[in-house]
């Protein structure tokens, strides 16, 4: 599984930014017809406010990616620790070249379900359209929360079922066979409960069929 959504990222490569940005026509076709016009530009923008423009303590960010949301907040916060973890070695080197030079920024290849990191090493943790990926979205909830600090910052977003037929079709039938997104995916509620039962504080979006959140340990 782990190597089929590697090779999923690989082989997407020039075209994920594209997508993702809605940068061209065709990408703003498929965002207006599988995924009801959700701007990941918009939903990308609210998740990185709940971070302090001032912030200047430890930040895990997993999945990375290709830092294209991420790269001008990255580079102004240039009094924190910043990691970037991604399991796809090419979106890796993606971001090192974005973010290349940033001496508070280091980046790290592994698995969100097996951090190598201490308990509680983070003051904020971010995952942006991550967990939709994720073979086991159970260990990379307790993973996450475990390298949070008490009182630190969860924050996220990610695609959740039942908003839309239309994209739970391309999810289920398309996305998910190629290796891109991996089942079984929450609804609105099931995500709400998790959050629920780990956090102190819960704070839930849903933009179509995208949640974002943010939470307090």
């Amino acid at each position: 599984m782990a190597d089929k959504i590697q090779d999923a990222y690989e082989s997407s490569k020039n075209i994920y930014d594209g997508v993702l940005t809605q940068g061209n026509f065709f990408s703003r076709m498929y965002i207006k017809l599988f995924w009801s016009g959700t701007d990941d530009n918009e939903i990308a923008r609210k998740v990185l406010s709940y971070i302090p423009d001032d912030f200047s303590g430890k930040l895990l960010d997993v999945p990375v990616g290709t830092a294209v949301f991420t790269q001008r907040k990255w580079s102004t916060l240039k009094n924190a620790h910043i990691t970037c973890l991604d399991y796809s070695t090419d979106m890796l080197e993606q971001a090192k070249r974005r973010l290349d030079g940033k001496a508070h920024i280091n980046f790290i290849q592994g698995d969100v379900g097996n951090l190598q990191m201490d308990d509680e090493s983070f003051d904020i943790v971010l995952s942006m359209n991550g967990f939709h990926a994720f073979p086991d979205k159970q260990k990379a909830f307790r993973e996450t929360f475990r390298v949070l600090k008490s009182g630190g910052d969860f924050i996220a977003c990610f695609y959740i079922r039942g908003k839309s037929k239309r994209t739970d079709w391309l999810v289920k039938n398309i996305l998910a066979k190629k290796g891109w997104f991996t089942p079984p995916f929450q609804t609105e509620e099931e995500l709400k409960n998790t959050l629920q039962k780990m956090y102190k504080e819960v704070e839930l979006h849903v933009d179509g069929s995208m949640a974002y959140f943010h939470c307090v340990k």
